[in-house]
């Protein structure tokens, strides 16, 4: 029998204190922004090749989620991982860090 000062609600497990986010992010720019809703984001990391030692820079294209269509191609943006919003889209802009320079 349940208590009636208990409420079944708050049984629920909550967040560790003190832990960071867990949300997986990344910062990159923006390569296309011709489809409607999607950018293309380009992340390059650099990385240490494992046998010769030499600095080598590997790069990702990722289909980004932006609903209002407001990133335009070169801007920087830091992206996060959601769920799958379509079949090559699963991750959304998180926020704009740089305006593209206009030339």
């Amino acid at each position: 029998m349940i208590d009636s000062n208990q409420d079944v609600a708050t049984t629920q497990p909550a967040q560790p204190a003190g832990k960071g986010s867990l949300i997986q992010t990344q910062i990159g720019r923006v390569v296309s922004d011709k489809m409607d809703k999607t950018v293309t984001v380009l992340v390059e990391r650099r990385v240490k090749h494992p046998l010769y030692g030499k600095v080598v820079t590997r790069s990702n294209k990722y289909h980004v989620h932006d609903e209002k269509n407001e990133y335009k191609e070169g801007d920087l943006v830091e992206i996060e991982a959601c769920r799958k919003l379509a079949k090559t889209k699963a991750w959304r802009v998180r926020r704009l860090i740089e305006k593209a320079k206009l030339i």
